[in-house]
């Protein structure tokens, strides 16, 4: 079976760079931590984010509430109080704007927490998801396969979004064993989400480290002869870095296979190099500048895999390079791959 190696503290640093409030004093002393697994790391991460949630005060918000109350309180729901004969019990159904804790975020966060308490992360860790669901006492727990992940942020819960991304990637990673009591967390998550966070940790890498650099994730746009763009999809890229007339367009790929094999014949998935390249030359059609360099790269996270692509093409006046990114190595060894693709490409363009 083919698989990604990742130290686990690895996951850590791309999820600093992926959240920024990670980089945090509260949060440097996990760096220096040693993980069981990546549910302890997820733990030990809610575990510190809560807390400091906790002193800021958890979000409320105006939620509905309709309840059999001996007085008067909002407005009386008629229907429901003839359905359960309350008018004979001197009482009455009543609908009211309860200001809450017991909000979706922090349902959220509750119901994750209460499924790391059976996942296998270490005992210190339990005690304090303990003492953390003390202070949730009144924010309900909730069946986790059917939240919407599509949280909109505002000022008033912006300090969620680093807790509700851990949220997501431990439920998504969790897999629950066949008597349904115990939790075992996947050795890494599935592909799709971590090829999502392996694109962020690559652009928000650039953007901290290479501040020379212009580093963002822009939409390039289909050069057409008429204008007629109906039904093109759109062409976003994952990392696009800028440095005067350079311009580097970066994919990042998060595949079980680096390679594609026919015939015992190992070669470069089709599909990615024809995008890359596709990319390419829209940009430098766009640009309309002659002094402009545009090149491109297919950035695959290493496996392990015997055969790994390292390769540089010259395509129509382009530089198209496939590279791989070791993810089981010191971070600082991953730092210095990501430096190198700056000097080799950037520089010297």
């Amino acid at each position: 079976m083919i698989e990604h190696n990742i130290q686990i503290k690895n996951i850590y640093y791309m999820l600093s760079y992926a959240f920024k409030v990670l980089q945090e004093d509260g949060y440097k002393h996990l760096g220096s931590e040693e993980f069981k697994n990546t549910a302890d790391l997820f733990a030990a991460i809610l575990i510190q984010g809560v807390s400091v949630q906790l002193k800021r005060g958890l979000t409320k918000e105006y939620i509905e509430k309709s309840e059999e109350l001996s007085f008067l309180r909002g407005k009386i729901d008629v229907s429901a109080s003839l359905k359960k004969n309350s008018l004979i019990k001197k009482r009455l159904e009543c609908i009211y704007d309860d200001y809450s804790v017991d909000t979706s975020l922090n349902q959220i966060i509750k119901s994750t927490l209460v499924l790391l308490m059976k996942s296998e992360i270490k005992t210190e860790r339990k005690k304090n998801i303990r003492n953390l669901l003390m202070f949730l006492e009144e924010v309900s727990i909730i069946d986790l396969h059917t939240v919407n992940w599509n949280v909109k942020y505002s000022r008033n819960n912006q300090t969620y979004k680093m807790l509700i991304g851990i949220c997501y990637f431990t439920v998504k990673g969790l897999l629950h064993s066949e008597n349904g009591t115990d939790v075992k967390i996947m050795d890494f998550l599935d592909e799709q989400r971590m090829c999502r966070l392996y694109e962020k940790f690559i652009l928000e890498y650039y953007r901290k480290e290479h501040p020379e650099l212009k580093a963002n994730s822009k939409e390039i746009d289909w050069q057409l002869d008429d204008g007629i763009d109906n039904m093109l999809p759109v062409m976003q890229s994952d990392i696009m870095l800028e440095k005067g007339t350079t311009v580097l367009i970066i994919d990042a790929k998060y595949y079980s296979h680096t390679t594609q094999v026919q015939f015992d014949k190992h070669s470069i998935h089709s599909a990615n190099i024809y995008q890359i390249f596709t990319y390419v030359k829209n940009k430098e059609a766009e640009l309309k500048d002659k002094n402009h360099k545009v090149s491109g790269m297919l950035l695959y996270a290493r496996t392990d895999e015997d055969i790994q692509p390292d390769e540089t093409y010259q395509m129509s006046g382009n530089q198209i390079s496939v590279k791989t990114l070791d993810l089981n190595v010191p971070f600082d060894d991953i730092k210095n791959m990501l430096d190198e693709i700056v000097i080799s490409n950037i520089a010297q363009l």
